[in-house]
């Protein structure tokens, strides 16, 4: 069984016969990059004092913030605008 369909069943729920609704991919890229954000910005905390480590995580919470804002920015463009 393919990885997709193993861990992710419903991966293909709710999407157009040819394909052009990526709401759900959408919305798990969201979650995962939820999970991402959460997690680095717990090591953040915890690697408080050790400076280098830290810093690496911080860019870790950067990178998953703006990965979110481009995910927005994709949905947005590739939606139909209403008529």
């Amino acid at each position: 069984m393919p990885r997709e369909k193993r861990f992710f069943p419903d991966v293909h729920k709710g999407a157009g016969a040819d394909g052009t609704d990526c709401g759900v991919l959408f919305h798990r890229l969201n979650n995962q990059l939820g999970i991402i954000l959460a997690n680095a910005e717990l090591l953040e905390q915890k690697l408080a004092e050790q400076q280098v480590h830290r810093v690496r995580a911080a860019q870790i919470v950067s990178s998953a913030i703006d990965a979110i804002s481009t995910t927005r920015d994709i949905r947005e463009r590739t939606q139909p605008s209403p008529e």
